[in-house]
């Protein structure tokens, strides 16, 4: 039967873009089919396990191996035994992949063990003791950090980044009122369903097969093949189900799958499995990078504003990771979708003591966005104005340029999301009702308090300016006689949604119906670099590449084996396979990367248009205060964004929902508890708090879809940006309930109760 024509004479399929398909995985998830890493047990398989140093760096000046263990039962790795280098394959390669003399941190691996049998393992662990000579002046914060109060390297700082526009002198010649502020914010544990994990063994072949939990498999495989000293060819990464990964299974899979393979060459090249559990999880991998921004603002009395200076500093911890660029992102989203002629972002990461944080959700913009949205807020109250009244006046608006140089097009208006936003969540209306509840509750001596807050932001897709020419990204499109079809990509399904939005996009193209299009499993030796599954890039520049993979192979079929141009349905396309692959070995299609014309970015001086697209968005918190346990409640929460074109409705409006929580967490419970030693102290889930079902409202998502996008049918990035609203959002509303100055997240109850101690007669801003 066939499909009616769409779009430039395709076929309108069920399940192509725009449509709100089930997903492909959830079936298999639902009926606990999918098996996770620490599901696969091989013959012959030994557990791994990592010995940890316990002081805030120092030198190890021995290890002892407890009594009552057949010690020559268990396979033992140490620095020694690594082949290649001792290093983590990172930005810089600072990070030993186990440390030998010299430490930076508690928590850090020093030892590999490795026993058939999981319980004596354990008990073999804590019969082994480093014995340390400790750091006499570990750095705990920023500020010690930057006081050079104790030195973790050189100068403590891993980036110095300086973005200046205009003349910052002039600018504050210019203000008529300024406002300064501190904003903090903490780090935060990706919690991800399953914790991270490895397995590696040698195969019949010789190649070191490494298969587990991760979102970037090129990334693993570059850092395997420096610490075995392997070439590509005789390593093999694939990717298993994963549960959950928010950044936090970009950088530090590469660690635990060169621990593994280390255990598995080591033991011949039986199968290792390596799984943490949740407390060595949280205990040993990185988190949110905590923040520290200092913000002098000013404007005229009209609110235009006149200049922006912000000093911004990351917690880099022990080493650099990815801590360069997640101040990148930082630093460049910083001024918010503001515009202001005259201004300067420093940006600096830092090291201390701590275990090293990296990537998650949102990518330091969460930190900087919370600070500049805080900073309007404080601005507002010295004009006179309401925070709604001066973001009005100095959005970006087409004709514009960004602090950072970026040129806004006629395709963005972000006016359109803010006022969907004041429709949706009757800002106006409860922002007046809630003064007057709280005025007759203060008068009647009742302890509840209610606040609405609102936040304005933008998030960039992909990675920074030039980043994705240098990955010059890879993916294929390759069909079988009875016209199935594979997106062949190393793009990683870590529950987002990726595999169905894919194939959507090559259904689209192709004009199939969806179940006959699937991802190839993510496998090294069969799959091109795509990237890495981070920033926000899958669906807008993967999508955008597989899209063009798939017309590429659609072409070849229209000129070589009499495939029809317009409404063939899936029949005439099998037939036409069927026809090209009698007479050549195989069909697929390949497709790289080109970046759009409108993105030059000159990261030696922060200038230029650093992303191809922004998705904007204003999201409206609403909260509930009582005054007698100092508890925030959320009692409403609205998010509107600009994404472009929406691939899938049901997974989009999934990621809104997922980020939201996330950011709820970042607000109001998640706090990383530290040791003496900087060690995560609260590394459980019965002490590490985060928001459950009864601490959530209804979160309104609704999408606005306007063209612009540089991704398949104009979608632009969506899985980072709900990370960045929630925040200032909530600690908005706050302040407007109490009429405080809260300045840090998260916000706990004993804050509330300081900050109402500190202003006893609150005022409603």
């Amino acid at each position: 039967m066939s499909i009616p024509a769409g779009r430039d004479g395709l076929p309108e399929t069920r399940g192509a873009v725009g449509a709100p398909v089930v997903r492909k995985d959830a079936t298999a998830k639902i009926l606990g089919e999918a098996r996770y890493v620490d599901d696969l047990v091989y013959d012959g398989m030994l557990h791994g396990a990592t010995v940890r140093t316990r002081a805030a760096g120092g030198t190890i000046e021995r290890i002892e191996f407890g009594p009552g263990f057949d010690w020559s039962s268990f396979v033992v790795v140490a620095a020694a035994d690594i082949p290649g280098a001792n290093a983590t394959r990172m930005i810089e390669q600072d990070q030993p992949v186990l440390a030998c003399d010299r430490f930076r941190h508690a928590g850090e691996p020093v030892l590999l063990l490795a026993h058939p049998d999981r319980g004596l393992l354990r008990e073999a662990l804590a019969a082994v003791t480093v014995h340390e000579s400790p750091n006499p002046a570990p750095v705990f914060s920023i500020d010690d950090a930057l006081a050079l109060r104790g030195e973790v390297c050189a100068g403590n700082v891993f980036r110095d980044y300086l973005m200046s526009r205009g003349d910052l002198a002039a600018g504050e010649a210019a203000a008529e009122v300024v406002f300064e502020g501190r904003f903090e914010t903490g780090a935060q544990e990706h919690v991800y369903i399953e914790p991270q994990g490895m397995i590696a063994h040698v195969d019949a072949g010789g190649v070191l097969v490494v298969e587990g939990s991760m979102q970037c498999p090129y990334y693993v495989l570059d850092t395997l093949t420096a610490v075995t000293g392997r070439d590509a060819g005789a390593v093999r990464v694939v990717h298993c189900t994963t549960g959950g990964g928010f950044g936090g299974k970009e950088e530090y899979p590469s660690h635990i799958a060169a621990h593994a393979a280390l255990l598995s060459l080591k033991a011949g090249g039986r199968p290792v499995k390596l799984v943490y559990d949740r407390a060595e999880d949280m205990l040993a991998t990185p988190k949110r990078h905590p923040s520290r921004t200092l913000v002098r603002i000013g404007a005229r009395r009209d609110g235009r504003l006149s200049f922006l200076d912000m000093d911004f500093a990351l917690d880099g911890g022990a080493y650099t990771t990815l801590s360069p660029v997640v101040l990148s992102r930082g630093v460049i989203h910083a001024p918010g979708p503001y515009a202001c002629a005259n201004a300067r972002v420093r940006g600096r990461a830092v090291a201390t003591n701590h275990p090293p944080n990296g990537a998650f959700r949102g990518f330091g913009a969460p930190q900087s966005i919370f600070a500049i949205e805080q900073a309007m807020d404080g601005l507002a109250r010295q004009l006179g104005m309401t925070p709604l009244e001066l973001r009005r006046v100095n959005m970006l608006r087409p004709g514009d340029r960004s602090v950072p140089g970026q040129l806004i097009d006629d395709t963005t208006d972000f006016d359109a999301v803010l006022e969907q936003a004041l429709r949706e969540s009757d800002y106006l209306a409860r922002r007046e009702a809630f003064s007057a509840f709280n005025a007759t509750n203060a008068a009647a001596g009742r302890p509840l308090r209610k606040g609405i807050g609102l936040a304005t932001f933008h998030h960039g897709a992909g990675f920074t300016g030039n980043g994705e020419v240098v990955l010059a990204s890879e993916a294929r499109v390759r069909a079988n006689a009875d016209g199935r079809v594979q997106v062949v990509a190393s793009s990683s399904e870590m529950g987002q949604g990726n595999t169905t939005t894919l194939c959507q996009v090559v259904a689209g193209a192709l004009g199939l119906p969806l179940d006959w299009v699937t991802q190839a499993p993510v496998d090294t030796h069969d799959v091109p670099d795509s990237g890495p599954t981070v920033a926000s890039r899958t669906c807008m520049i993967v999508g955008l590449i597989v899209e063009q993979a798939a017309r590429g192979l659609r072409a070849e079929l229209i000129g070589k084996a009499g495939l029809p141009a317009t409404a063939a349905d899936e029949h005439a396309f099998a037939a036409a396979c069927a026809r090209y692959l009698d007479g050549h070995p195989r069909l697929e299609a390949q497709a790289r990367y080109e970046p759009p014309a409108n993105v030059a970015w000159d990261e030696t001086v922060f200038e230029g248009s650093p992303y191809a697209s922004y998705a904007w968005a204003t999201y409206v918190a609403e909260v509930d205060i009582d005054l007698t346990t100092c508890e925030v409640a959320l009692s409403g929460f609205t998010a509107v964004q600009e994404v472009g074109r929406v691939v899938n409705p049901v997974i989009a409006a999934g990621q809104v929902e997922g980020g939201v929580v996330q950011g709820i967490g970042f607000a109001l419970f998640e706090k990383v508890v530290r040791d003496g030693n900087g060690a995560m102290a609260n590394n459980r889930m019965t002490n590490y708090i985060i928001p459950t079902t009864a601490d959530i409202p209804p979160v309104r998502v609704f999408f606005q879809e306007q063209p612009g996008g540089t991704g398949p049918s104009g979608a632009k990035g969506l899985g980072e940006l709900p990370m960045d609203g929630p925040g200032p959002a909530i600690l908005s509303a706050v302040n407007f309930a109490l009429g405080t100055r809260i300045a840090c997240l998260p916000v706990l109850p004993e804050d509330v109760m300081a900050a109402l101690q500190a202003a006893p007669a609150p005022e409603v801003a």
